[in-house]
């Protein structure tokens, strides 16, 4: 996730009208989604999540180098995600499309999707973009500024974190269909120093993805949204297009995170709304879908965020485990495992 929608009172009326708007009421009706397990989440039964796992799944993402889109190191992670993936999952669809940037230019993207019970008519999504960034536009120092960003935190943490759970959640299903989708071209929008402030500039992958389903029928009833999800320093608050779109599924996340004693990370705070893939899934693909994205409250999401020093110093095994085991446990407690 790039960029907080910087947005007075009356610009977030707007955006918030636009939304209800295209999305017509019918297909996203957050108001009925409500828990169907107990509220004592501390009690849920879940897969146990491998922080060291997750931490390696980070660390093997940055070995093949930065992960901007049509590069090298791009195709090679791709296809290492495509297979480790492939392990976890039932189905593994690769949606392949082009995308324009700001500049211009146009590259290639891959979106990956794992399915799991690929057969169930009721689905969740969880995704991640794993893409990294092209330019450390934030970086303090100036002659960093066109240098990529290694995205240890913003981008390889999130993606790890799904191929975690995509393991363990194999060998115990929820009685849901679960799709695990990494977007790409997630985070090549406008470089802060090229003036450029276009909000369809970001989410490339969750754009093309939300207009081009890749199971147009499915019925999801939530997403959840991993990113920037492994800092030293966590802090997760109720962003503003999570709380509007997937109010019942935000507070039941951070419910859950109460229960299991974690309620100084997940901070039971309301903030303004970012710009972020979800705000494309729930806009065009009317998925109430909510955002688990670390917020500072000091600093732009983290200390390193767009800077080259976003590599593996960055990112905390024990802060992927807690991120995991509070989405698993609002999931389990909606979907529990039937065997």
């Amino acid at each position: 996730m790039k960029k907080t929608l910087l947005l007075t009172a009356a610009a977030s009326l707007l955006l918030f009208f636009a939304c209800t708007s295209n999305n017509g009421g019918s297909d996203s009706d957050t108001s009925t989604y409500a828990p169907t397990a107990p509220t004592d989440y501390s009690q849920v039964a879940i897969p146990q999540f491998s922080a060291d796992s997750a931490y390696a799944y980070v660390e093997r993402q940055l070995a093949f180098g930065n992960r901007i889109p049509g590069t090298k190191g791009w195709e090679r992670c791709a296809s290492w995600l495509v297979a480790q993936i492939g392990r976890f999952c039932d189905t593994v669809i690769v949606q392949d499309f082009r995308a324009v940037l700001w500049d211009g230019s146009a590259v290639p993207g891959k979106n990956i999707i794992g399915m799991l019970n690929p057969k169930a008519d009721r689905r969740i999504l969880l995704a991640a973009h794993w893409d990294s960034r092209s330019w450390a536009d934030h970086d303090p120092n100036e002659g960093n500024q066109h240098k990529p960003v290694p995205g240890a935190n913003d981008g390889a943490s999130g993606a790890a974190v799904l191929l975690e759970m995509a393991r363990i959640m194999r060998s115990m299903p929820p009685s849901v269909g679960v799709d695990f989708i990494l977007f790409d071209v997630e985070d090549q929008g406008g470089a802060e120093w090229s003036g450029i402030h276009d909000e369809t500039e970001w989410c490339k992958g969750s754009q093309h993805w939300a207009a081009n389903r890749h199971q147009p029928f499915a019925s999801y009833t939530y997403g959840i949204l991993f990113d920037m999800v492994g800092t030293h320093h966590p802090r997760f608050t109720k962003e503003g297009i999570s709380r509007y779109f997937a109010p019942g599924l935000t507070d039941n996340l951070w419910a859950a995170a109460a229960s299991l004693g974690h309620g100084d990370i997940f901070v039971n705070e309301s903030t303004p709304e970012i710009l972020d893939d979800h705000y494309f899934v729930n806009n065009i693909a009317h998925i109430p879908t909510a955002d688990i994205v670390q917020n500072s409250g000091t600093t732009s999401f983290f200390e390193h965020w767009h800077t080259i020093n976003d590599d593996l110093s960055s990112v905390n095994r024990e802060t992927l485990r807690i991120v995991a085991d509070v989405a698993m446990k609002t999931i389990y407690a909606d979907f529990p495992n039937e065997k």
